[in-house]
């Protein structure tokens, strides 16, 4: 093996690598189980300082 054919490797690897670790992602900011959770955060910046949602 020389470096070049670990380079494509690689390449492909890391590829196959980001598409799945996008689709975790996305999976789970998607999860109907979260959405309380992001909705609440979402929430933050709009309250004052003391008052609960």
């Amino acid at each position: 093996m020389d470096l070049d054919s670990i380079t494509v490797m690689l390449r492909s690897f890391w590829t196959v690598w980001l598409m799945v670790l996008l689709t975790g992602i996305l999976v789970y900011a998607m999860w109907p189980g979260n959405r309380r959770t992001f909705d609440h955060a979402a929430q933050i910046p709009l309250k004052d300082d003391g008052q609960e949602f």
